[in-house]
């Protein structure tokens, strides 16, 4: 299990991650892919043993995700995988829906050029993680288009609600495309909202955003 080429979705791509944030990509990973399931307790010495990592790093990873709302720290018990229920993934996913919404509205005033390139780059790259059916690459460009799309409308508070709250569903919203039906609707409705954002079309990117986290609960509520 190497650490190296797991990396957030928040990395850029250029900044080097220290280890514990590498370990803690590793057990993000492992969570949204279930190889860690909700209520299950993470065995600090197991971990340590698989990753080849001392029990500091580990730690130091495990608190980062409980800042996340991903696991829980509990007194004589440890690290536990969080276990949220329907109605507190709707109530996220509907303020979300508001928060990327409200993102849409202002990307169109404030977005490059550049920007723009760049997002539509990253289309291409989950393109083609689609047709190599990679869904764990796929999904995290689709969060490095949303996260791109959220810091491109010049809002810190915005940025930084979103951040928080997107982390607490990170393992929702890779669940959703399980299904190779919906995988493929959700990568259509990526396909209209980089249209309105190429036209600066704030009224229908931002109404596309919010109908792209109702449709996240739609999936989602089908197997929860």
């Amino acid at each position: 299990m190497s650490l190296d080429a797991h990396l957030d979705f928040e990395d850029n791509g250029i900044t080097k991650l220290n280890l514990s944030d590498q370990i803690a990509n590793r057990l993000r990973d492992m969570i949204i892919q279930s190889e860690l399931a909700p209520g299950d307790r993470i065995r600090e010495r197991e971990v340590c043993k698989v990753l080849q990592v001392s029990r500091t790093p580990l730690r130091e990873a495990l608190h980062k995700l409980a800042t996340e709302g991903l696991i829980e720290l509990i007194p004589n018990r440890g690290a536990v995988i969080t276990r949220p229920s329907a109605e507190e993934i709707a109530d996220m996913l509907q303020v979300l829906g508001v928060l990327e919404a409200f993102a849409g509205e202002r990307v169109c005033e404030h977005i490059s050029d550049q920007e723009v390139a760049e997002i539509k780059a990253l289309q291409f790259e989950m393109l083609a993680a689609y047709a190599r059916q990679d869904r764990l690459k796929y999904f995290k460009l689709n969060q490095k288009i949303h996260l791109a799309i959220v810091m491109a409308a010049r809002s810190e508070t915005l940025l930084s609600l979103h951040n928080r709250l997107n982390a607490r569903l990170y393992r929702i919203r890779y669940q959703s495309n399980l299904k190779n039906e919906t995988w493929g609707s959700a990568l259509a409705e990526h396909d209209h909202i980089l249209e309105a954002l190429e036209n600066r079309d704030a009224e229908r990117l931002s109404a596309l955003l919010r109908q792209h986290l109702k449709s996240t609960w739609e999936k989602v509520s089908e197997f929860m």
